[in-house]
């Protein structure tokens, strides 16, 4: 019997890299990247079912009454959040599913399905300040904001299960890839396979 997929939940503050390494674990076998739900009107260079699933607030709404939506927020009066029965559809067809979410969704999602938590950090601080302003999109009064809510997010690191450090992408990805195959092959994880083998050979 075929077990589920790996969830890695990757989490860190804005600057630290995260939509980068993501970009490239996603191209290698039996990755999947899932997808968010958002009420928000798409973009045109966006595709409904892989950048998100854009659904009506109504459709939302009724997401959260049948309990399908594992986390949602509210942001600049659009509704996102991550369909539950999706994730488990990912989960029974790939290896590894990477979700990208914040703290505060990171922590109902360990709620509700097993997995492992990364979060993603710079090299320092320093560095990161110097990553939010080099994208030049910002106001210097916005990137002071996130800056602050970075704080925030690493105050809550010890929420984690593994620290990787960004410094060099390639090796962040990397890292990340052999937290997925060692959990993989955690005992736990084989009960079924175990559970058969002393069936028949004990």
């Amino acid at each position: 019997m075929k077990r589920d997929g790996i969830l890695v939940v990757i989490s860190g503050p804005s600057g630290s890299g995260k939509g980068s390494v993501i970009s490239k674990l996603e191209v290698f076998n039996g990755v999947a990247v899932s997808v968010s739900a958002t009420t928000r009107k798409p973009r045109d260079f966006e595709r409904d079912g892989v950048d998100y699933f854009f659904i009506s607030r109504e459709k939302f709404k009724e997401l959260i009454e049948k309990n399908d939506m594992v986390e949602y927020n509210e942001y600049c009066g659009n509704l996102y959040g991550t369909i539950k029965s999706e994730l488990k559809k990912l989960l029974k067809e790939n290896e590894t599913v990477i979700l990208e979410i914040d703290v505060n969704g990171a922590f109902l999602i360990a709620k509700n399905f097993s997995c492992v938590r990364v979060f993603l950090l710079p090299p320092s601080f320093e560095e990161l300040k110097k990553r939010l302003c080099k994208r030049g999109t910002e106001t210097k009064e916005v990137v002071e904001k996130r800056l602050e809510e970075a704080k925030n997010e690493i105050k809550r690191i010890y929420e984690y299960d593994y620290l990787v450090i960004n410094d060099d992408i390639e090796k962040a990805v990397e890292k990340i890839r052999i937290i997925s195959k060692a959990e993989s092959l955690k005992v736990e994880r084989a009960k079924g396979e175990l559970d058969r083998f002393f069936k028949y050979n004990f």
